[in-house]
């Protein structure tokens, strides 16, 4: 019996294993524009500028949700809405030092929520000041960026113990979810003062 020629190409290891796309990733790099790239977990995000080149990606500038914490007073959890959001506008701030003015949003594998945490980092970053094109029914409302949801699904919680349970971590910091709106400001301010 002769042998026949197998159509069947075994992927590449990072598509195997779901961490590239590499056919999106083709189309961004043909553009030869920078890309924003938002990463999530579930207790932290990740924001960088990347530029690509033969040799590999290159970060040009990056923020993560532990530099809020350690530099800027954020209080809260990282692990929501208004976090990315200053996550996000922090690495703005960062890059439009470098001169950057324009990069192309490059989410990953996952396929993002509309008006998710990842798009909420993409607003803090066009509200830095850099053009990611993009539309604007993916962006989450105002009042969700602030953390008023937050605030009033903690007034609901009538228990004391249910609010505590739920809220140890923002408790522990010293700030109610009902402050988290203007504790957003304060350390998005503080953010804006150490860029000036």
């Amino acid at each position: 019996m002769v042998g026949r020629k197998s159509s069947y190409g075994m992927p590449f290891r990072r598509r195997q294993e779901g961490k590239t796309d590499y056919r999106q990733r083709r189309a961004l790099l043909k553009s030869g524009e920078k890309r924003l790239v938002l990463r999530l977990s579930i207790s932290h995000a990740a924001v960088q500028f990347i530029e690509a080149s033969l040799i590999g990606d290159r970060v040009i500038a990056s923020a993560t949700t532990r530099e809020l914490v350690q530099s800027y007073g954020w209080k809260a959890a990282c692990g929501n809405l208004p976090s990315a959001y200053l996550t996000g506008f922090l690495a703005g701030l960062k890059v439009k030092k470098t001169g950057l003015k324009r990069a192309l949003l490059d989410v990953g594998v996952r396929k993002p929520k509309s008006g998710g945490r990842l798009y909420a980092g993409l607003k803090g970053v066009i509200d830095a000041g850099v053009e990611i094109p993009c539309s604007e029914d993916i962006i989450p409302d105002e009042s969700r960026i602030k953390g008023r949801h937050i605030a009033s699904y903690w007034k609901t919680i009538g228990d004391e113990k249910e609010q505590t349970r739920k809220f140890s971590k923002y408790l522990k910091m010293g700030l109610t979810p009902e402050g988290l709106p203007e504790h957003l400001e304060e350390v998005k301010k503080n953010i804006e003062k150490a860029f000036t």
